[in-house]
């Protein structure tokens, strides 16, 4: 697995069941992220934080998702395992 080497980060929002899905996939793969769960931010993280959701993602989805420099809106399960070059 070589997901040792990339960098993710995880946009979401703590009450979104898509978002809980993508958290618990990578629980499950052992796979590292960075998780910002957007709703729990305040004052200017939280509008620093959702500029930077939508200069990735200008419909401002969640979960975003960026695998390097790969940007998913959703979660997709075949999408992830696809830019994680997983089986």
């Amino acid at each position: 697995m070589n997901t040792s080497k990339q960098k993710i980060k995880l946009y979401t929002l703590s009450t979104c069941s898509h978002c809980m899905r993508a958290k618990q996939f990578f629980k499950d793969n052992g796979i590292e992220t960075e998780c910002k769960d957007v709703d729990l931010l305040t004052g200017e993280e939280r509008k620093l934080v959702m500029e930077e959701v939508r200069r990735l993602n200008p419909d401002a989805t969640f979960p975003t998702i960026c695998i390097d420099e790969t940007v998913l809106a959703g979660f997709n399960e075949d999408n992830v395992r696809k830019a994680l070059n997983l089986p």
